[in-house]
């Protein structure tokens, strides 16, 4: 079992997680991150062809960050997804790897005629 969270703190503007590990390891998570790359069924589906490229998160924010047992935290976007349980080594691959996982998710947006940016209202 790997080390745990020493903090886990949310930035002002909501839209960052700050993780630090009792090892000293910490990482600043983007929310948008957080939230294209929720381990939910509905983002990851129930095997690996079946993931969702979620558009429009680039200003989404987290509003609540709540422990599940142990073991993990689930957090609610502003877009009310919060059916993601993010469990600490999920949160620490998020950190290491976040910056490849976001230019494969831009990459999949840019292939599918998707943006970052929220549909406006008319």
């Amino acid at each position: 079992m790997s080390d745990w969270p020493s903090e886990i703190r949310l930035s002002k503007d909501r839209r960052t997680l700050h993780v630090t590990f009792e090892s000293g390891e910490s990482h600043a998570l983007p929310a948008e991150l957080l939230r294209v790359e929720s381990p939910s069924a509905e983002v990851q589906g129930h095997g690996p062809t079946q993931k969702q490229t979620v558009p429009g998160k680039r200003e989404v924010e987290i509003l609540k960050v709540e422990p599940v047992g142990h073991y993990a935290v689930r957090l609610t976007f502003d877009d009310m997804h919060d059916t993601g349980i993010y469990g600490w080594d999920y949160l620490r691959e998020l950190g290491r790897d976040g910056e490849a996982k976001l230019q494969a998710y831009l990459d999949e947006l840019a292939a599918k005629g998707l943006s970052r940016e929220r549909a406006r209202r008319g």
